[in-house]
């Protein structure tokens, strides 16, 4: 008779186990925390169902002037997306250099930058899009300002770990021959990790895509605040048109910048 393996020790077994309990216990607490129920959700989801079939299917597309102006609004979203993400990754290449403890010529600095850009990177998009609508007011701007601050912070710190996977040898033997900080990293830091900023580069730019049109809605412009206007108009069927833009927008996005990221990674 075969003796059969186990696939998972019982210490493993006994740890997940656990940790599946306690996931259980957190949901219980949470939902009874929040008045969050799950069943009452299903109970009244014929209310959702309703409202879809009624008022946002089928889509509705507008005159041809209003579609001009969907496709415009379209562009630019992306312009925003594209323009934010050029500006922070510009901007967060040159302070990463100094949130690098292997590459800053000041590595006691470096905590100092992360530990700013993690402050900024946690507050989110719309948090800043909020703040900087209130003093400076509406425009795709403000827009574009608020969301390149979430992603300067992002990519300092995607910018900065990178460069922690430089070989320390490189670094070193520039040093040695008494090469600059600037030729240092014209020499050993961007040889080697120009496909890793570019791959986070493209990255940022598939995540403001879709932030971009959250920004739009409260007054950042693009094809965020269209779709708003639609649906406080209470024209759901064209603003269901806009949704499914806005989809494949995204998607043909994320496959574009999918497949150069996986260029890079060749």
């Amino acid at each position: 008779m075969k003796k059969r393996i186990p696939q998972i020790s019982p210490s493993e077994r006994r740890m997940y186990g656990a940790f599946f309990c306690v996931i259980v216990v957190l949901f219980a607490l949470c939902t009874a925390y929040t008045r969050f129920s799950p069943l009452e959700l299903v109970q009244n989801s014929d209310n959702f169902w309703a409202f879809l079939r009624e008022d946002f299917l089928p889509p509705a597309i507008p005159g041809a002037a209003k579609v001009e102006n969907i496709i415009n609004s379209i562009f630019v979203t992306v312009a925003m997306a594209l323009a934010a993400t050029t500006t922070a990754a510009i901007l967060a290449f040159f302070v990463s250099l100094f949130g690098s403890e292997s590459v800053s010529p000041f590595p006691k600095m470096a905590k100092v930058v992360r530990g700013f850009a993690a402050f900024l990177r946690n507050i989110p998009a719309l948090v800043w899009a909020f703040i900087l609508f209130s003093s400076l007011g509406i425009g795709t701007g403000v827009g574009v300002v608020a969301l390149c601050i979430t992603s300067f912070a992002f990519m300092v710190r995607a910018f900065a770990e990178t460069m922690e996977d430089i070989s320390q040898d490189c670094i070193e033997s520039l040093q040695a021959v008494g090469a600059s900080f600037p030729q240092r990293v014209a020499h050993g830091v961007l040889p080697s990790c120009l496909s890793g900023f570019l791959s986070w580069y493209l990255y940022c730019i598939e995540v403001n895509i879709r932030a971009s049109t959250i920004v739009g809605m409260v007054g950042g412009g693009g094809v965020g605040l269209v779709l708003f206007s639609y649906i406080k108009s209470f024209r759901y069927n064209v603003a269901c048109s806009i949704i499914l833009l806005i989809a494949a927008m995204v998607i043909a996005v994320d496959l574009v910048t999918g497949r150069l990221r996986g260029e890079l990674a060749k």
